[in-house]
């Protein structure tokens, strides 16, 4: 089963303080699929949307908790995560 990280923005974070942190954000999230990682995807929203700013896509649920203890954005209070369980239809 597949598992969703959702970021929401923190409160009173601004925007210019998440992007001076992407680079670290980008550094982590790419090690961690070199050493892997159970990264299947991720990425912002293009349409702004008040739940949810960007999201990962994880196998298993452990690996999105892995993921997310030692991400930037979170390890700095920049972005509030949850994890939801998904349940996806897989297609050949």
């Amino acid at each position: 089963m597949e598992s969703v990280v959702m970021y929401s923005i923190a409160e009173g974070v601004d925007r210019s303080r998440v992007m001076e942190t992407y680079p670290c954000h980008q550094a982590y999230f790419e090690a961690f699929r070199v050493d892997g990682g159970g990264l299947l995807a991720l990425g912002p929203f293009l349409t702004p949307d008040p739940t949810g700013s960007s999201m990962g896509l994880f196998t298993p649920r452990e690996e999105a908790a892995r993921f997310i203890a030692g991400d930037p954005f979170v390890v700095k209070g920049l972005a509030v995560p949850r994890i939801l369980e998904w349940d996806a239809v897989q297609f050949d």
